[in-house]
């Protein structure tokens, strides 16, 4: 009878052994098919104030969210790690809001693109929370902090968000102070995690800015070169224009001795309205319909996805917003504000599914 048991106890050891195994290696495998995807989206995971109309007020919306992403095949997050928030006054931290956002999207396999960005009022040269901080130092600590805090779960972070846009860097002057800036930090967070990858902020003002980002001296001091294209599909043959941006931006980088370095589109998209509902236009004229958005979704995978130095492609956004822009900007995302899918969520899955088999 003891021997019998010895036996079932065997055979139970055996099979949870090769079912942990299993299980493990399912968990390596979709972690590396995370880090290959090129499927990422922008999202503003951490909005929850005021001024944002508390777009995720609690965690069972962060919940929901995650839960789409990862049924549209969603790979990669790009999210503010917003410095107001993490250090409202100098030296006071707070992390519990990251802390659970980091986490969940971990816990589902879902890469981040941590933005290091804006100023923090009690920081900024003008009050403001556009303008650049008073002492380059005051941000590396904010920096080194942020990403030594996740750097076991969070590997990408990008400086700033369109710092050549007056909108979100007040004033331009042809990169120069965020040159500087992007050099300092560079520096401070590979001695925090060397294994991290440090891209520029997005640029919004085309290879213009490319240009200036070399001419300023930073070549050493990003990992990943990064830009952001807009075009409007309502117009005819606007996706060559993303290709030749594309194409144009990699021959920069190649003069530049760059060539061997990913490019990433951190932001690409348009709004998807529906039919019938008047809405403000977006800046770059009359708001798509969600048909036409999910036809630009299929044509800006299919088409950036063709150039082999083109790694990750982020489309903006993943869920609309509630009156932020007040204009068709509020609806850029693949589902709604209400978390149902437009048509633009079935063509980022077709896309996904078609690069998974190699189409």
């Amino acid at each position: 009878m003891k021997r019998f048991w010895f036996f079932i106890l065997f055979l139970n050891l055996f099979f949870y052994n090769s079912f942990a195994k299993d299980l493990e290696k399912e968990v390596v495998m979709e972690k590396k098919h995370m880090q290959e995807s090129p499927f990422g989206v922008l999202e503003f995971l951490h909005w929850n104030h005021q001024w944002n109309n508390f777009k995720y007020s609690s965690n069972d919306d962060l919940k929901k969210v995650v839960a789409l992403m990862k049924e549209a095949g969603v790979s990669w997050v790009r999210m503010d790690f917003v410095w107001d928030d993490i250090e409202p006054a100098q030296g006071e931290f707070d992390f519990d809001k990251y802390d659970y956002i980091v986490d969940l999207l971990y816990k589902n396999n879902i890469g981040l693109l941590g933005i290091l960005d804006y100023s923090a009022a009690w920081a900024s040269s003008c009050g403001e929370w556009n303008c650049p901080p008073k002492e380059n130092a005051l941000f590396v600590n904010y920096a080194v902090k942020v990403v030594g805090r996740y750097k076991n779960k969070v590997k990408h972070w990008e400086l700033w968000n369109e710092p050549d846009s007056g909108t979100y860097w007040k004033d331009q002057d042809g990169l120069v102070g965020y040159c500087q800036l992007l050099k300092e930090v560079y520096i401070a967070l590979k001695k925090v995690d060397p294994a991290c990858k440090v891209l520029n902020g997005g640029f919004a003002q085309g290879n213009s800015s490319v240009n200036h980002l070399y001419d300023n001296g930073a070549r050493d001091y990003f990992d990943i070169l990064n830009i952001h294209i807009f075009q409007s599909p309502a117009i005819p043959n606007s996706i060559k224009a993303v290709n030749a941006q594309v194409k144009l931006a990699y021959k920069i980088m190649s003069r530049n001795g760059d060539a061997n370095k990913e490019l990433w589109v951190t932001e690409i998209g348009c709004p998807g309205v529906k039919r019938g509902h008047r809405y403000n236009n977006w800046w770059m004229g009359k708001n798509p319909n969600e048909r036409l958005q999910a036809a630009w979704v299929r044509d800006v995978y299919t088409q950036l996805l063709q150039y082999p130095y083109v790694k990750k492609v982020f489309w903006a956004f993943f869920r609309d917003c509630r009156k932020f822009w007040d204009n068709g900007t509020d609806f850029f995302g693949i589902i709604r504000y209400d978390f149902s899918k437009k048509p633009a969520f079935a063509a980022y899955q077709k896309c996904v599914e078609e690069w998974k088999n190699g189409r």
